[in-house]
């Protein structure tokens, strides 16, 4: 596909200060004018003020200018407006308000961590060992941005927006309620929810493996219960592990390991997921504030045309 990656996100909040030295506590690693890096993906995420938090800007990689005429094409043929320049497509969707910015940029590429031994029925791996999880000591540092979750007042005009005008795939639907979109590989990039608002709902990073979402909820937990969502667990739209914590602005936060990957459209049929099974398989069932934050009725009550 011409999109190959979520390049980075801006989350608008009131504390500036007080939400950064979250993200760094959460492993990412602070850098000039706002904006936090991952391992892997470099400055992918940039925090600035707001009245309310919300999602403020997605940027989205693509390989070359023709990527970005195309994009305006679509987008054209569904009545958006864009801006072409210097490398870069720029649009507002209108049910929430979020600039998406499509950039020429070069794909990431990621070194896998080191090969994990695991035993199991008649398999020894690791013989005379105690394993890699339990004698890592170092801080968990997220490898990239896998994905952003926005709420919208309008489900169809922004799936459309994305799909239809930018250019992102499908790959499952909540029913009546949300759609799974993913701009690479990654079973999905943007989850977009049906919502009595616009609000950011979380911001999800990726890590070398179950482990590595432990490990980093736990040193997040140490002295903050009050970070604590929803996890361990695992989802069924995606695969992966998860756990998810909430910043001081209220938005959360997900350290996901083993997602799924589409690398052959013709190979994936989405799915119209319903009822539990398109939270999780397993863990948990999830408490009442992930599926509506506390803040909802408040950020209602503050919002102004289509910002939130």
């Amino acid at each position: 596909m011409a999109l190959h990656r979520l390049t980075s996100v801006t989350m608008g909040v009131p504390d500036v200060a007080e939400t950064a030295a979250y993200y760094t506590d959460f492993g990412l690693t602070p850098e000039e004018d706002g904006w936090f890096a991952s391992r892997d993906g470099g400055r992918q995420l940039r925090i600035v003020h707001s009245p309310a938090r919300r999602l403020v800007e997605v940027r989205v990689g693509v390989d070359d200018p023709d990527d970005l005429a195309a994009a305006a094409a679509r987008l054209r043929r569904i009545d958006v407006d864009s801006h072409t320049s210097g490398g870069t497509l720029t649009a507002v969707e209108r049910a929430t308000g979020v600039r998406a910015v499509l950039e020429v940029t070069p794909r990431l590429t990621q070194t896998p961590p080191e090969p994990t031994a695991h035993n199991g029925p008649g398999r020894v791996e690791r013989a005379g060992a105690r394993a890699s999880g339990i004698v890592r000591t170092g801080p968990v540092r997220p490898r990239k941005l896998g994905h952003v979750v926005v709420g919208t007042t309008d489900l169809t005009v922004t799936t459309a927006f994305f799909r239809d005008g930018l250019g992102f795939r499908a790959s499952d639907y909540i029913k009546d309620h949300g759609a799974f979109l993913r701009c690479s590989t990654d079973h999905h990039n943007l989850l977009v929810l049906a919502a009595p608002v616009t609000f950011l709902h979380h911001t999800s990073w990726q890590v070398d493996d179950i482990d590595e979402v432990g490990r980093g909820a736990h040193a997040m937990l140490e002295g903050h219960p009050e970070r604590h969502v929803w996890g361990l667990g695992r989802h069924h739209a995606g695969s992966n592990f998860f756990w998810y914590l909430k910043d001081p602005a209220g938005n959360f936060s997900e350290y996901y390991s083993d997602m799924d990957c589409i690398v052959d459209d013709q190979l994936w049929t989405p799915e119209t997921l319903e009822g539990a099974k398109s939270l999780f398989t397993w863990g948990p069932p999830p408490p009442p504030p992930f599926l509506h934050p506390d803040d909802l009725a408040a950020l209602m009550t503050g919002a102004h045309g289509t910002g939130g």
